[in-house]
């Protein structure tokens, strides 16, 4: 009998936690619905308001007294305000934009908003008392049922379901839909769409300000508070379907529950159930279980294809760029660190393989990190553990990327757009989530002091100079590859992809076979990138897998140039550098970041590399036309 009650005690226990999350995923996601459904904007940003609101709540009780119900209040207006500043300096220059240039730009200001609180508040938790009011609970026999957690779950399903008759129920709603279906229209019934805009938008932000306060007292106040729940609220958001109100609101209060039972029956899948819920719901329902597809990705395509392709170099100039190149490759650990140089190729070709996906089939995979960190596990794994020799641990790597890229990008192709985006990036934090439980990856010390070994029992991969050739040649070989694969004609239908999808299906060819097989060689380079930069610094660990991985390779590659081939490298050189050298400043490299993100996507968005392809081709011109012109004449 004591066994029994302990029993209910635990499920109920976990089912009251569980509604209790799910509140949270359920008004988080619901801001997330509304700015994207009636905006046509994933807000990344949306962790870190929600972050915020929780600082507003801490700041007002200990610098002016104001507790916890004028928080309440308090704290999502200026949240709300804030995220309208926001709407008017960045977001609505980005509304005819593809979503995809939303989602980078939100990341960016999430690193930057995160790297100033973390400056000035740490990363260490404040606590936040519970209201006076709402302490205390009852005890019903089977369990204790605290007040605070009954008013959170009653307050989240007001709000929800008072939000959802305000957007489907009445005339400001209506306005609201009709104006992301026809602006024009709207506006010749004298109603102020912009205005109208901007207010939805923080509207949408202080309903994550709002659940940042009453997620104060139940959670320590920290400035990475927003990040540890967003990825599970996106999860959610890509379930229920991206914009669907309803949707959210309901699979969040669901999924939380859910999350809660497998915590009582299998708590090691509990950090995992949501995303293998994910993958099965979108086997069936491509778009969530309320949403509907959208595959508006031509302002993506069209900033890639006036950047793709080569300058009109002579033959001379090329072999001379050549040479040029190959010289300072080898000279360049007389200068530079050896070490520093090996991880720059390392992450450049990372970058490299996120572009031929990216810049040459036109999919932003948003959880490369996943074949990243899996391609450097395998490998340290196989090296330290099995004893092979360190070109069988790579092969090894980059054989289980090839077999991982596979099942993902089976799932991942049948999407398109800001849908293969937010799918990618779900299912990278399965692998995540899976690597913080598994027993060979020794969670969160990592597999630490890899022996670098012999290559083929040869080569003694101890020496420093000997490593950099051998990383130098695998890079080499790799860039080869990405040229003859990009100038080929498998190179050239996934260049047709990206510009018109429905044209290339018309001619006969099968889309999905080449989007899979161009997404097993990204994965597969990527896992490749990986396995050597464990070899090169003797450990992999979760840093390796986490999503703001993906973010920081996807960072190099639109500072460097998107559908370039030196752009990826040039990113790279640039962020790795960048790192090493600004290391002290601490904090300050994550704001750098986000501010490089933010610029990049407003006005920089051809990058480096890029923007340097633009201005040659516009000297070229003159010169062909001169040419021409010659010849006519002759």
């Amino acid at each position: 009998m004591d066994f029994l009650d302990i029993s209910s005690q635990v499920l109920f226990g976990q089912l009251l936690v569980g509604l209790i999350n799910g509140a949270f995923y359920a008004m988080l996601s619901l801001g997330l619905a509304i700015i994207f459904g009636l905006l046509v904007v994933v807000n990344m940003t949306h962790g870190a308001q929600y972050m915020m609101g929780a600082f507003c709540a801490w700041l007002l009780l200990r610098y002016a007294g104001i507790g916890y119900w004028g928080a309440l209040v308090i704290a999502p207006i200026v949240v709300g305000l804030f995220g309208i500043v926001l709407e008017r300096l960045f977001f609505r220059h980005i509304y005819k934009l593809d979503h995809l240039y939303g989602l980078l730009l939100t990341f960016g200001l999430t690193l930057i908003i995160e790297g100033l609180f973390r400056n000035e508040f740490g990363t260490a938790g404040q606590p936040y008392d519970i209201p006076a009011a709402l302490q205390g609970g009852t005890n019903l026999g089977f369990m204790f049922l605290p007040n605070y957690r009954i008013w959170v779950i009653f307050a989240s399903v007001v709000v929800c379901f008072g939000t959802w008759l305000l957007i489907e129920r009445t005339k400001l709603g209506a306005y609201l839909r009709a104006a992301t279906e026809n602006a024009t229209l709207v506006r010749a019934f004298g109603v102020n769409v912009p205005r109208m805009i901007m207010l939805t938008y923080g509207f949408g932000v202080a309903l994550a300000g709002l659940a940042g306060v009453m997620a104060a007292p139940i959670y320590q106040v920290s400035p990475m508070m927003g990040n540890n729940i967003m990825i599970v609220v996106f999860a959610v958001v890509v379930i229920g379907g991206m914009g669907s109100i309803m949707g959210s609101i309901l699979t969040g209060f669901g999924l939380g529950l859910v999350e809660g039972l497998t915590k009582v029956f299998y708590p090691e899948a509990s950090t995992t159930v949501l995303f293998v819920i994910m993958i099965i719901v979108l086997m069936v329902r491509p778009s969530g279980l309320f949403g509907r597809m959208s595959t508006d990705r031509a302002a993506l395509n069209a900033s890639i294809a006036s950047v793709s392709g080569a300058v009109n170099w002579s033959k001379t100039t090329k072999m001379a760029l050549s040479t040029v190149a190959i010289g300072a490759v080898i000279i360049a650990p007389a200068v530079f660190y050896p070490v520093f140089l090996m991880k720059a190729m390392c992450f450049a070709l990372f970058a490299c393989s996120l572009n031929l996906l990216v810049g040459y089939a036109g999919l932003l995979s948003f959880g490369h990190a996943a074949y990243f960190g899996t391609g450097a596990y395998i490998a340290a794994h196989a090296v330290k553990e099995w004893g092979v020799t360190p070109e069988i641990g790579i092969l090894l790597g980059v054989l289980a990327t090839a077999l991982l890229g596979t099942v993902f990008g089976w799932l991942a192709i049948r999407r398109q757009g800001i849908y293969f985006a937010m799918v990618t990036l779900a299912l990278a934090q399965l692998i995540y989530f899976i690597a913080l439980q598994a027993p060979f990856t020794h969670g969160e010390d990592g597999i630490q002091s890899v022996p670098r070994g012999h290559l083929f029992g040869l080569i003694d991969l101890n020496d420093t100079m000997t490593l950099y050739f051998v990383v130098l040649a695998i890079f080499l070989g790799c860039l080869f590859l990405i040229w003859r694969t990009v100038n080929s004609p498998f190179g050239n239908i996934l260049k047709a992809i990206r510009e018109s999808e429905p044209r290339v299906v018309s001619l006969g060819y099968n889309v999905p076979r080449h989007k899979l097989l161009a997404f097993i060689l990204s994965a597969s380079l990527a896992g490749l990138a990986g396995s050597l930069k464990a070899i090169v610094f003797q450990l992999a660990a979760l840093p390796d897998l986490h999503w703001s991985m993906s973010g920081e390779v996807v960072l190099m590659l639109l500072l460097g140039g998107v559908g370039t081939l030196f752009g990826p490298i040039v990113g790279a050189v640039v962020i790795v550098a960048m790192q090493s050298y600004l290391a002290e400043f601490g904090s300050w490299v994550m704001i750098i970041q986000g501010g490089i993100f933010v610029l990049c996507i407003m006005t920089f968005r051809r990058g480096i590399v890029g923007e340097l392809i633009v201005r040659l081709r516009s000297q070229d011109k003159p010169a062909a036309a001169a040419a021409q012109q010659v010849l006519h004449t002759a």
